[in-house]
This record gives C-alpha cells, structure tokens and sequence, in this order.
C-alpha cells in the first residue's frame, strides 16, 4: 500500500511538473513574439486627441469618445492588458476559470493574446490568439505542449479582425485611425467597417444616452463540427470602469445569438490596463 502511494505521488508530481513547466515555456515563446511584434512600433511622441478629431464621426460615436475621455489626451499606440473571468466551450459545460494578458499594436491592428484556462485541478489549456500580418491565428495546447487546435484560413483571419475592431472599446482613440469607417444608422446605434492588409470586418455599436457603448453586434464566423457557419455574434457590456484616466469596459459578456437561444461562453474581467508601454507582463 505505502509504495502504490508513493508511485502515486511520484505521478502527481510529474504531472504538476510537467504542467508548470509547459506552461512557463509556452508563455515564454509567446511574450517573445509579442516583443517581435513591438519592435516595428512607431514610439515617437504620440499625437494628442482634440474636438476637431472627432467632428465629422457620428453623433453616437462621438458622444461615446468624449464620455471616454480620450478628448485632451495622447492617442494609444501600444497596449497591454491583463484579464480574468469565466470561459466555456458548450452551452451544457461548467464555467471554467480563465487568466489571459493581451497586446495590442494600435498602428498596424494587430494583437496577441495569451490565456490559460484552468479545466481541472491538474490540467490547464493555454491558448494563443493573434492577428499578425493580416492573419488570424488560434492555437490551443493542452498543459501548454500539446496542440490540439491550430486554426487558419479565411474565417479565421475576419473572426480575428473582428475581435480587434470589438475590442477597440479598450483603447477607444484606435476608432480615430484609417482603417476604420463609420456609417451612421440613428442617435443610438452605427456601423464600423475595419479594412487591414486585404482583410476586412463589420460591427454595429449600440450606444445609450450617456455616450457607453452597450453592445457590439456581427456576423461570425463560428466553427461547428469542423466547418465554419455565419453566426450572430454580440459583445455586452456589463460594467465600465476608468483606466489611467481613460473610461472603458471592464466586464464583458461574449455571446452567440443562435436559433436554439443565447449561448454565452466568455465572461471577462479587466483587470489592469497599460498603454503606450513596450514592454511584457
């Protein structure tokens, strides 16, 4: 009995070891790119927001800048993040818990985001997702060694550049930049349209009187059964809180609008946000 224990532990550790271990180095070969990425940043000192700057968006989005209170200040350029919550994978899973930290290069919309997701006490998933060089990228790897998803392609690549498009709530003065366009729709609601390197992307942002954003609506692409489907898709915004001085979103809801009902598999929590920094957690 006292040596069936002992190999148990033995295993125990290995296995603890192993994905300690898988973790730090996926981790550590991601933060790499990440660097890679920051290198051909333009650092030079950054431009500051005015009225004029805003003056020819649509009401609501311009009511929504200034209630972020980006107006007066240097535009972001580079952003890294660190966020917390709850993910799942189908509408009949627990909620697992998830850490993730995300970084942005505002310039070229391109973004790389680490997570790991904590499925069992002693198994963790780690996940990279990124838009680089007009590509969309998701990689999965259980104990951050083993792959078992790497997803490319065409839907990948507007899926990816439709999160950065949704995600622009985080470093609201990126709505300001070229490569997106606004159509108005009414008071409360118009259409953003992200074109970068050949790709592009469409999101409607809904908007309330005070000027938050309170839900990102789109066509998705969502994988199912290995072949990709047209989805609804919607980013709710749950709670906003003020990051070096700037007023963004810290609790969102990730949702699937599907026939069947609403299906949602993401609950983020920001918890810090830095900009204009190149430097890696």
């Amino acid at each position: 009995m006292k040596s069936v224990l002992i190999v148990l532990g033995i295993i125990v550790i290995l296995l603890v070891s192993t994905a300690v271990l898988g973790g730090v180095a996926f981790t550590k070969s991601t933060r790499n790119e990440v660097k890679e990425l920051f290198k051909e940043s333009d650092m030079t000192k950054p431009k500051v927001i005015t009225e004029e700057d805003v003056q020819d968006l649509p009401e609501p989005v311009q009511r929504y800048l200034r209630y972020t209170q980006i107006i007066g200040k240097e535009e972001l350029n580079t952003v890294r993040l660190k966020q917390g919550g709850y993910f799942r994978m189908k509408e009949d899973q627990k909620w697992m818990p998830i850490t993730a930290e995300q970084y942005f290069r505002v310039d070229s919309a391109e973004f790389i985001w680490i997570a790991k997701v904590r499925a069992a006490p002693l198994l963790s998933i780690h996940a990279k997702d990124e838009f680089v060089e007009g590509k969309g990228n998701l990689v999965v790897k259980l104990l951050g060694l083993i792959t078992v998803v790497d997803a490319k392609g065409n839907e990948v690549d507007h899926g990816e550049l439709l999160r950065f498009l949704a995600e622009c709530i985080w470093f609201p003065s990126a709505f300001l930049n070229d490569y997106i366009t606004w159509e108005s729709i009414d008071n409360t609601s118009a259409k953003a349209t992200i074109t970068y390197d050949g790709v592009s992307a469409s999101a409607v942002f809904h908007f309330n009187e005070k000027g938050e954003v309170t839900r990102i609506t789109a066509k998705r692409y969502m994988e199912v059964d290995g072949e990709f489907v047209l989805e609804d898709w919607e980013g709710q915004i749950v709670k906003y809180k003020m990051f070096n001085g700037v007023v963004v979103p810290s609790k969102v809801n990730i949702i699937w609008k599907l026939k069947t009902g609403d299906f949602c598999y993401d609950q983020i929590e920001i918890v810090d946000i830095e900009y204009n920094s190149l430097s890696t957690y």
